[in-house]
């Protein structure tokens, strides 16, 4: 009645080896260490880990590890002053085509990383960290939109051979197109509909000239809202990257606004500096007629500029904006069908599409370049290189303005929706070049307007508060129940610890965030996952009390309580995922760790248990239960 087939003993241990196994990384804890990347284009190889690991080991620093994965080089030390002396001095060597960021790496033993385990993450509260609370300049986007319809405007009267006097943007974002005459402003105004159904428009006769006054729509004005917030979180997303941040934490604040927070980052200076970036793209014409000689010159001519590619190289760009990054939904690295190079595959909105086909139709044969553009903010600077500080006694920060052309192909044909930018390096250039497309594309302005930083102390006293909270209920709990329920109590209680081990494994393997509601959680699992024992051990407890045989109250005890323990675990699980849910952040935290512990508990607690009391029990003729 109460026996173990070998299946079940098969799948305890397929249960128990690998929770412990990945479980077993968070013991090792964290080394200070460095991440290496390449930026824009530059490969991070196994020369480049050579050269670093020789360059810190000649100036007598040794890491306690070394090694190159997908996303750059890790060198791993043993206290942070080495790692501080060695950034500082990789940073000095290889430039700025790489970035050299600081973190903490884990410590576990290579062949644990083999099989894919790995440490959870910890959450800022745990870890410490930075928290960031950027406010984006939705205005900045909304006029920048409308005052791209201003040149559009202007291209579609003198296709249409409209003439006007002028088409311009007002300061209270509306556009001004004025007209000789009446009849031919109701020509504009029928054309200006007809093509751009954002705009509403109302005649104004009261001016020197007749002319309209045209506004975006309120429902455009709110998709670019909404759109450069978006894009703002998925370019700094790819900009945090560059720091090496474990789980960071980017979520949408209101209407305007973006909190960002990155645990366990200790070079709080460069995370503000890469957060206050803003980058786009942009698409000109270069100026074939003037190119050679104004290059040679450095003088542009009307109408023109010189700008210059990554390595100095100067090139002649028509002003005429074409189109920018926020006309770009979707690009992509890949290769030449034909030549086997990298490409990047671009497509464009209708707005940029139209363009596109225009402009490439009439310039076959010339180049069109593709400038990337970053407004940043830079410290401030005295004679001395000490920062300036202002009345307050805050950091000066003074704006710069970074303007290079990617690259500048031959117009082989006329494109539309979809085209190829060719012309790159190597296949990580593109990759970049794409990512910059999709991510970075967006110049909306974005401001810190709070920062608070977590210092590792707290978070390892919340750690250690945290560990010790989980450890007394583990520890209050195994005493009740191995002196209430004895034989029976410390067979609950292996099942309790195996669950607090599944769980951290789970979370590992998972890569989840743990959190302080998230160890919460776990305490309130260590309460509820021995309720199923309590029942089925009670359960048996009365049918002994009937006077049934031992071996018929375990075997009752289990099976009577089952459909009880479910019912008990399954309403828990529907408000653990109510709250997931409809909660915020540290709410999510709290009822994932609960959820897997309601899972993992209802595992130890019915199958664990009952093949360890089977076992004690099983196969032998039992007078007395010790419960």
């Amino acid at each position: 009645m109460n026996q173990n087939p070998g299946w079940k003993y098969l799948l305890l241990v397929l249960i128990i080896v690998p929770a412990f196994l990945y479980a077993l990384p968070n013991v090792f804890g964290e080394d200070p260490g460095v991440q290496i990347a390449g930026i824009r284009g530059t490969e991070v190889t196994q020369s480049t880990l050579n050269s670093v690991t020789n360059l810190v080991r000649d100036a007598d620093i040794e890491p306690i590890a070394s090694s190159l994965d997908r996303d750059g080089v890790r060198l791993r030390f043993a206290n942070t002053g080495d790692q501080l002396k060695a950034r500082e001095l990789i940073a000095a060597n290889l430039g700025n085509s790489y970035s050299v960021a600081l973190g903490l790496m884990p410590a576990m033993p290579d062949w644990l990383a083999s099989i894919g385990a790995a440490p959870m993450y910890l959450g800022l509260d745990l870890r410490g960290g930075v928290h960031f609370l950027l406010q984006v300049d939705i205005d900045a986007a909304q006029t920048r939109a409308t005052a791209s319809y201003v040149e559009d405007i202007r291209n579609l009267l003198r296709e249409e051979n409209i003439r006007h006097r002028g088409v311009r943007l007002l300061a209270d974002s509306t556009i001004q197109v004025r007209f000789a005459d009446p009849e031919t402003r109701t020509q504009g105004f029928d054309q200006i509909v007809r093509n751009f159904i954002d705009l509403t428009g109302v005649v104004n006769d009261g001016a020197e000239f007749p002319e309209l006054l045209l506004t975006v729509s309120a429902a455009r004005l709110k998709e670019v809202g909404d759109s450069s917030l978006q894009q703002n979180i998925t370019a700094l997303r790819s900009r945090i990257d560059e720091l090496g941040v474990s789980e960071p934490v980017l979520q949408r604040q209101g209407a305007d606004r973006i909190v960002v927070q990155l645990p366990g980052v200790q070079d709080t200076a460069r995370a503000k500096d890469i957060l206050g970036r803003t980058a786009t793209l942009e698409v000109m014409l270069v100026d074939e007629d003037n190119a050679v000689g104004s290059a040679v010159r450095g003088v542009a001519p009307a109408g023109s500029k010189i700008f210059r590619f990554r390595d100095g190289t100067p090139i002649l760009l028509k002003r005429q904006l074409l189109y920018s990054g926020e006309n770009i939904i979707d690009a992509g690295s890949g290769f030449d069908n034909l030549s086997g190079g990298p490409v990047v595959n671009i497509t464009l909105d209708s707005r940029g599409s139209a363009i596109n086909s225009r402009i490439t139709s009439a310039n076959i044969g010339n180049r069109m370049a593709i400038l990337y553009v970053e407004n940043r903010r830079d410290l401030k600077l005295d004679a001395a290189g000490n920062p300036v500080l202002d009345d307050q006694g805050r950091e000066v920060y003074v704006p710069k303005r970074i303007e290079e052309v990617i690259t500048a192909p031959v117009i082989r044909d006329q494109l539309g929706r979809r085209f190829q930018i060719s012309g790159l390096d190597s296949n990580a250039e593109a990759q970049d070049l794409a990512l910059l497309l999709r991510a970075g594309s967006l110049a909306t302005p974005v401001f810190i307007v709070e920062e608070r930083t977590v210092g590792p102390s707290l978070g390892k006293d919340n750690i250690d508060k945290g560990f010790k909270s989980v450890l007394g209920g583990l520890l209050a709990v195994l005493v009740f129940m191995g002196l209430y329920y004895r034989v029976f109590g410390l067979v609950a209680c292996t099942a309790l610890t195996l669950n607090l081990v599944i769980i951290v494994a789970v979370l590992s393997l998972f890569q989840a965030t743990l959190t302080l509601p998230g160890v919460a959680g776990m305490v309130l699992t260590v309460g509820m996952a021995v309720d199923a024992n309590v029942l089925i051990f009670e359960r048996i407890r009365e049918e002994l009390r009937k006077n049934s045989s031992p071996q018929v109250s375990i075997h009752r005890g289990y099976e009577q309580a089952f459909s009880t323990i479910v019912d008990a675990n399954v309403t828990t699980l529907i408000a653990a995922l109510v709250l997931f849910n409809f909660g915020t952040g540290p709410i999510k935290g709290f009822a994932i760790t609960l959820s897997i512990g309601i899972l993992t508990s209802m595992v130890t607690a019915i199958f664990m248990t009952r093949i360890l009391v089977n076992l004690i029990y099983g196969k032998r003729r039992v007078e007395k239960l010790a419960i």
